[in-house]
């Protein structure tokens, strides 16, 4: 039976950056962490059992019992630890739009997984703790490592099979624009319209891609263009999200690196400085039926903070 938590922690605060998965040609392994956080309180009182608020997208809609993910995750962390929790108040604030892939089920995965070891342990986690929590749950690294370490990062799995991540350096001047619909896509439903096997052609194109961005991202934005061309996932993913697609390609005739953000919709433009930023924000939007909402967001070089 797990023990009763004793902890001399009042109160535990994770804030968790948005990401942008893939980039383009990085499927399943870069990502990017932006500056638009959600954050989970959490506060242990008597009793028993979990109260949940929820303030910012989503509150409307999510749960707020025991199916929420930020409580399950959290319960499931301390039963992993060997934790019984008693009573908590849980309050999270969230400003990362639902479904629109930029992370929202990371950052509630790894918020409240942090929590969870905070409260368990009585001090803030290593990052390298939490990332190694958050992928097995999670399941997609891509995402989590940006959201744990901050800025850019390239996910892998290392020679045991356990999830890895490395950071790369970002040149200074680029600067992300993200374009967020007001219709969510399903990341699950999307995934399955991926195929099990692409043409050896396409799998080489991607690893040049891939390769090049990373080097993009370095130091030579003036390569991005280039270097966000897939042919792994968004061709397969862009009759799902027609609007969408439409405006990575308008963007992209324009010579903007406009990719799909995650699995999407949102899209995410990496611009190579604040001038083509501009640009991009000039950008005419027409897509009937389809509001967008257009954000120039910092890239945050920090990852998950934690507060006791």
């Amino acid at each position: 039976m797990p023990d009763d938590m004793r902890t001399s922690i009042s109160r535990v605060s994770v804030s968790v950056p948005a990401t942008a998965a893939n980039l383009g040609p990085g499927f399943d392994t870069l990502g990017l962490a932006l500056d638009r956080w959600n954050t989970v309180e959490v506060t242990p009182v008597d009793g028993q059992g979990v109260t949940l608020e929820i303030e910012g997208t989503g509150a409307d809609e999510l749960p707020r019992d025991e199916t929420n993910l930020v409580v399950r995750v959290l319960l499931d962390t301390l039963e992993h630890l060997g934790v019984r929790p008693g009573g908590l108040r849980v309050r999270a604030i969230n400003d990362i739009p639902q479904s629109g892939g930029l992370g929202s089920s990371a950052s509630a995965v790894i918020a409240s997984l942090a929590a969870a070891l905070a409260l368990a342990t009585g001090r803030v986690p290593n990052p390298d703790e939490v990332f190694a929590h958050a992928a097995r749950i999670e399941g997609h690294p891509d995402n989590a490592a940006p959201a744990v370490y901050g800025g850019a990062t390239v996910a892998y799995l290392d020679a045991a099979g356990a999830p890895a991540a490395a950071r790369i350096e970002i040149a200074a001047d680029i600067t992300p624009v993200i374009f967020v619909p007001d219709y969510a896509a399903a990341t699950n439903a999307i995934r399955l319209l991926q195929p099990d096997q692409v043409p050896l052609a396409d799998a080489v194109f991607n690893v040049s891609r891939a390769a090049l961005l990373v080097q993009a991202l370095q130091g030579a934005p003036e390569n991005l263009f280039e270097a966000t061309e897939d042919r792994l996932h968004q061709p397969y993913r862009a009759e799902a999200m027609p609007a969408t697609a439409k405006l990575i390609s308008g963007l992209r005739s324009r010579g903007h690196a406009a990719v799909l953000s995650g699995a999407g919709p949102t899209v995410l433009v990496l611009a190579r400085d604040a001038a083509e930023a501009d640009a991009v924000q000039q950008y005419p939007l027409d897509t009937p039926g389809v509001h967008w909402s257009m954000h120039r967001l910092p890239i945050a070089t920090q990852g998950a903070r934690v507060e006791l």
